[in-house]
């Protein structure tokens, strides 16, 4: 039976607003995140293949891109299909970030799994962003 989990986490960033954008829509750089061996990147720029370091590949089309304010896209692997949707604004002379994900889990036990691990993965990336950017 597929499960539908919807995780959001925010943040306040001290990086101008232009510096989150630029790390996080970069995905040809992507050096600065823990959770990845490689991506490739269509030549298009408008899609692009995650890799773990154990060789599992999630593939990610892109949606929309307004600088500095939305990036959004879809993902799917072989365990769920979904959306992910990063908010950017202008606040206190930093930056503050909305990340949503929203997945569709059609695999056993991912489904028992996929809230712990979805907020896993965000608390992560939102580890590794911040590193990326020295705060």
């Amino acid at each position: 039976m597929a499960k539908i989990v919807e995780r959001e986490i925010s943040a306040q960033l001290r990086s101008p607003v232009e510096k989150v954008w630029a790390t996080v829509t970069d995905n040809r750089r992507t050096g600065w995140r823990s959770d990845l061996a490689r991506v490739e990147v269509a030549e298009n720029g408008n899609s692009f293949t995650e890799y773990t370091p154990q060789g599992f590949a999630t593939k990610f089309t892109i949606t929309e891109k307004d600088p500095c304010r939305r990036y959004a896209f879809q993902m799917r692997n072989a365990n769920l299909r979904g959306d992910w949707t990063g908010e950017f604004s202008e606040r206190d002379g930093g930056c503050r970030v909305r990340f949503t994900e929203r997945v569709t889990v059609e695999r056993f036990p991912m489904t028992i799994l996929a809230e712990a691990y979805l907020k896993k993965q965000q608390r992560r990336y939102l580890e590794d962003l911040k590193k990326a950017l020295n705060e």
